[in-house]
Order: structure tokens, then sequence, then C-alpha cells
């Protein structure tokens, strides 16, 4: 089974807690490394087999659109879900552009990671199961983790094994299935899945940084300048 061809970008939050890099600068543009983020997403999906890209668009989103533009300097193709001027949090964004999507499996990747993480990983989506959920261990700023794992499994009890979801997925059309358009969370979906035990998960454990704090970032741009990128 190969990577699947189209993924999502996501893009289109206010960055809040990013700010006051963020009052003038959408987060996916934020510079680490010597190169927006957005960057490092779009040549590791390409990289990986990804052809086409949906990208999804609010705060700020006339800069992101003009510096990713058609996407062929990256080898993709891109496309953009634009949302208006309030964001529409994960779920709403993800089915908002399922018509670009189309009708098999996708990628999800949160625009406000960095990992090394390779996306051609993603490829093995069970049949039994809508979505997939790569899992990282828990950092110090999210001890706790997000979900309980048993194996390859997501599961609703608990297990001696918790870890947190990296914001990098892989999800069937129909994981959406009965949404209406508007603003929504993804976690309600999350967990109508692991309750009816149609949520995978793949661990990983190598480089994945969560980009949630202006520090975080600085943190990461100095280990990427150090060279420390894997």
């Amino acid at each position: 089974m190969s990577v699947p061809k189209r993924a999502m970008l996501l893009a289109a939050g206010l960055g809040e807690r990013m700010r006051p890099l963020t009052l003038n600068t959408p987060k996916p543009l934020l510079q680490v490394g010597g190169r927006a983020l957005i960057d490092w997403h779009l040549t590791a999906l390409a990289r990986a087999g990804v052809r086409e890209v949906v990208i999804n668009l609010s705060w700020l989103g006339a800069q992101i659109r003009a510096h990713v533009a058609d996407g062929a300097r990256f080898g993709l193709t891109v496309r953009y879900s634009e949302e208006g001027p309030v964001p529409l949090e994960a779920g709403g964004g993800i089915f908002k552009a399922l018509s670009l999507l189309g009708p098999e499996p996708f990628l999800v990747v949160n625009g406000d990671i960095w990992t090394d993480y390779d996306f051609a990983r993603c490829a093995a989506l069970p049949p039994d199961c809508d979505g997939l959920l790569v899992m990282v261990p828990n950092p110090a700023q999210h001890a706790r983790g997000d979900f309980f794992l048993a194996g390859q499994c997501i599961v609703a009890h608990e297990t001696p094994v918790r870890r947190t979801y990296s914001g990098i997925a892989v999800y069937r059309p129909g994981f959406f299935a009965g949404s209406a358009p508007g603003k929504f969370p993804l976690l309600p979906l999350l967990q109508r899945a692991l309750n009816a035990g149609r949520l995978a998960a793949q661990l990983y454990d190598g480089l994945w940084f969560d980009i949630g704090t202006p520090q975080r970032l600085q943190e990461l741009d100095t280990r990427l300048a150090s060279g420390a990128n894997g």
C-alpha cells in the first residue's frame, strides 16, 4: 500500500499563544531553521510521495497563499480551503475541505508542529479503521498524554501506555459521516471512532516538537541551527 496521494495541512489557526510573533505573520510562516514551518511540511510530504495538498486558510491566509502559491516549487499541486475570518477548528476545517480531498484515505498534518517523521510510514491504514493517529512520547508540557494504547489500537479503557497525539493522522472520508458544516472540534469524532474500535495508532519516537509558544520555537530554532536535526 502506498502513502495517500492527498494531504491536508491545517493552517487556519489564529496563533494566539504565539503572539506577538503572529500579530502580522501567520503561524505556518514563522521561521525555524532558516525556513518557514510550512516549507518543512510541504517538502517532507512531496518526498514521501504525496502529490496534492489542501491548505485551509483564515488568519492572514493571503500571506500563506502568496508564499506557497500553486505548490509547484515543492513538487506538489496545492489548493486552498478558505474559512473566512473565523477558523472552523480542526473538525470543521477538514469537513469543509472533503470535496477537495477525494474519496480515498488522506493525510492530515497540523501546521504548528515540526518533526523528522517520514510521512511514507502513513501508508498502512487498517481496513477496519476509519482513522490512524501517529502518537509520540509525552512532552514535558503535556505529560499526561492524550490516549491509552493497546498494541496498535487506541482504546477507551486505561492501559499502562498513554501517549500524545502528534498532529499527524490518516482519515477515511467516512470518519466525518454525520457532520454538519460549521465550526467544530475534532475530539468528539475521535471519541466516536475510539468507542467503535475503529481508531488505530502508530508510535513514533523520533524528533517531534509542538510549536506552542515563542520559547519552544526559539528552542527548536537553536537546535536546528546547531545541526541537531536527526
